[in-house]
């Protein structure tokens, strides 16, 4: 099963658009605990509520050799039939390109990574080789700096475009083996509809809901798909520190449940 097959699955498994981010900040964890329980804990809690996992690499190489352990085995933990997708943002040419691909593909066995496209495709070929992986590229992220370059306007062969829908173009134009997806932020939604609009079977993860301040309804109305399978809605200290307590797990599975049954109501309410 491909990565696109498995999450279409678990998106209608658990009735889920919701990705929890597992983005677990040593300086944000309750003092107690060690990486790997705290990861274990939180997946428990949300395994039958998410479409995905999305750890992001750095929190754990900050960790040195422990916490690229500890990563490893939160991904060997995550339940074999939910998808596990590496926020890496992964962008490098010739062979680096090949190792960094072997490394995520291979020797951690993710179900797909996030990439810059900055520097060309063949920057991203080695990714987009593995077909039964998914590459998802940044397109309008949703940090506040992504206009200094995802909003300027250039040429594209004499066609007059802003930067973040020239990268969607090339994209789709890219994704003959249909494993290739975008990045797109929840704090421009506008955005989301234009690109939702001209490519409404692309696949799109979006981050930027909760802390980034990405407003839901917004998201939902504009950037989910008709079949409800190639949506992924990112969500990470809202859900994963949402206690610093004892009941911190049964607060994550609380504040899940909570965003993905909001997800499915704006759903059913603007089909």
């Amino acid at each position: 099963m491909n990565f696109i097959e498995k999450l279409a699955q678990a998106s209608r498994k658990n009735k889920s658009l919701l990705c929890v981010g597992l983005d677990t900040d040593t300086a944000l964890v309750p003092d107690h605990l060690a990486i790997m329980e705290f990861n274990r804990a939180i997946i428990d809690a949300t395994a039958d509520l998410v479409c995905a996992y999305k750890p992001n690499i750095a929190f754990y190489e900050a960790m040195g050799l422990a916490g690229l352990d500890a990563l490893k085995r939160t991904r060997e933990y995550i339940p074999a039939d939910i998808p596990v997708i590496i926020d890496a943002k992964r962008g490098d040419i010739g062979n680096t390109a090949k190792a960094y691909a072997k490394s995520l593909f291979e020797w951690y066995n993710f179900d797909a990574t996030t990439a810059s496209p900055y520097l060309g495709f063949d920057s991203l070929e080695p990714f987009i080789q593995y077909r039964d992986k998914g590459v998802i590229i940044l397109c309008r992220t949703s940090n506040k700096g992504a206009a200094d370059f995802q909003s300027l306007m250039v040429d594209n062969n004499g066609k007059k475009q802003l930067l973040y829908e020239v990268v969607a173009e090339k994209v789709n134009g890219w994704n003959v083996n249909g494993n290739l997806g975008l990045v797109v932020g929840a704090t421009y939604p506008q955005e989301l509809e234009i690109i939702r609009k001209k490519y409404p079977e692309m696949l799109l993860l979006i981050p930027g809901v909760g802390a980034q301040g990405g407003e839901l309804e917004l998201v939902v109305k504009y950037g989910a798909d008709k079949k409800r399978e190639r949506t992924i809605i990112n969500s990470s200290r809202q859900i994963i520190f949402a206690s610093k307590g004892k009941d911190y797990a049964k607060a994550a599975r609380r504040e899940a449940l909570a965003l993905r049954d909001k997800i499915n109501e704006i759903l059913d309410r603007t089909a």
